[in-house]
């Protein structure tokens, strides 16, 4: 049963992740950390997300993540994420990673699929321009078309021509939709991949995470005892607590950084 945060409240749960002996803490980036915008590599942090979870990366015993479907390099550009940061990526729905003093771990791309991608790109480009609005965004292992600055009726035209296309050229790629966003990928790994990774990697007790869309359900319905979901915005989920904004979600970070840096050791 999801129920509202209540900012200004004692809450159990928030309190109990805030005291797991090892905290990760991982955050979608769009609509979550930053607000959506209409131009997709426009997007940043807020402020007040970026102070809260420089909060926590600083604590011991603590792990800050931001886990999307963007491909690793516009994840980096967008989070303004340089070589000395201590927070993990997990871009391209858990296919690509980046760890604090390793850098990039190098995914496999098969060379097939690669040279696919690229054909597709060159058959949806031009197919696009008669789509106002509509803009392609080449990743690592896929493709993802944004629907959000055209009008609606021109955004679901565009994807229908899309899903043409890879019926006809890439029926085993994966699909997903999101918020007025249609993606292929020619990887299977989801944001649930991306948790198991991490939770084995960081040793996490606990885990906090937090999305906004689709693709963030499938990190949400695999979180377990003593773990939190947050779900940012409307829509049917499986988190625990639903917040309204990133705002919130920047205030809901201050308040676990908060109980955490006060616990007993």
């Amino acid at each position: 049963m999801t129920r509202d945060w209540k900012p200004g409240r004692v809450d159990a749960e928030v309190s109990a992740i805030a005291r797991t002996e090892h905290l990760l803490v991982a955050l979608d980036f769009d609509g979550t950390a930053s607000e959506l915008v209409a131009d997709p590599m426009a997007a940043r942090a807020i402020p007040a997300v970026r102070r809260a979870l420089a909060d926590l990366a600083a604590l011991p015993e603590t792990t800050v993540a931001f886990v999307s479907g963007r491909s690793l390099v516009h994840l980096r550009e967008i989070a303004e994420h340089d070589d000395d940061s201590p927070v993990v990526l997990a871009g391209s729905h858990g296919a690509q990673y980046w760890y604090p003093g390793q850098g990039e771990a190098q995914a496999q791309e098969d060379d097939p699929e690669r040279m696919l991608r690229d054909t597709l790109i060159e058959e949806l480009e031009p197919l696009l321009t008669a789509y106002p609005g509509v803009e392609l965004e080449s990743k690592t292992f896929g493709i993802g078309i944004h629907g959000r600055p055209a009008r609606p009726e021109v955004e679901q035209a565009a994807f229908a021509a899309v899903d043409q296309v890879f019926a006809r050229r890439a029926q085993h790629w994966r699909r997903r939709t999101g918020d007025r966003i249609l993606e292929y990928s020619s990887r299977d790994e989801g944001k649930d991949t991306a948790i198991a990774v991490l939770r084995e990697r960081t040793g996490a007790t606990g885990i906090l995470f937090a999305g906004d869309d689709v693709t963030d359900e499938d990190a949400l319905r695999v979180l377990g005892d003593g773990d939190l979901g947050v779900r940012v915005g409307a829509g049917e989920t499986a988190a625990t607590l639903r917040v309204e904004s990133p705002q919130q979600i920047a205030e809901l970070l201050e308040v676990i950084a908060s109980e955490r840096g006060t616990r007993p050791e």
